[in-house]
């Protein structure tokens, strides 16, 4: 059996661009993303930025950025929310814990990645509700955590909208962030 990564042993990697995380202490790297990703996300950072600096309730953080769940599961999500009673998780380097939404934006190149391995260890550590966002199916995927594994999926599609029910009055215009 290969040696586990921690996260001191991923911190020495350089500095070159790559996304690296830990699941399991397995060393997982990503290319960069393309250009649709980086709109949607950029999109949903827009929106999700801009109902927390109207309204409060808590911040959002984008990649990279990482998530520290122990010290052989580090991940960096596309992007982060942390509702204003988690601030005690955010440190100046990274999270440490559980965020209360977690959002990927699949990549064609890994998606059992997001779909299978991220799911089950966001699961396991307690992120109460994650979005998987498909930008070549135009969907998103909400799983929420329920006694300690995530429901079935809803799946929300143009031009339906969605919601975060922990952030009032936001939401989510499937139409928008899908346009091309």
């Amino acid at each position: 059996m290969p040696d586990l990564l921690t996260y001191a042993d991923l911190a020495s990697f350089p500095d070159d661009g790559l996304r690296r995380e830990l699941i399991g202490g397995e060393l997982i790297v990503s290319p960069s993303p393309k250009t649709r990703h980086q709109v949607v996300s950029g999109r949903l950072f827009l929106l999700f930025g801009n109902h927390l600096e109207s309204n409060g309730g808590g911040w959002v953080y984008y990649a990279p950025l990482d998530v520290l769940f122990s010290d052989y599961d580090v991940v960096e999500p596309d992007l982060i929310i942390v509702l204003d009673e988690q601030q005690a998780i955010v440190t100046e380097p990274n999270i440490k814990g559980a965020p209360a939404l977690l959002i990927e934006i699949v990549s064609t190149s890994n998606p059992r990645l997001d779909r299978v391995r991220k799911r089950d260890l966001y699961a396991k550590y307690g992120v109460a509700e994650y979005w998987i966002v498909d930008p070549d199916a135009d969907r998103i995927e909400v799983y929420r955590l329920e006694s300690e594994r995530y429901r079935k999926p809803e799946i929300f599609e143009p031009p339906e909208t969605t919601t975060y029910d922990r952030l009032a009055g936001l939401h989510v215009d499937l139409t928008q962030l899908f346009a091309r």
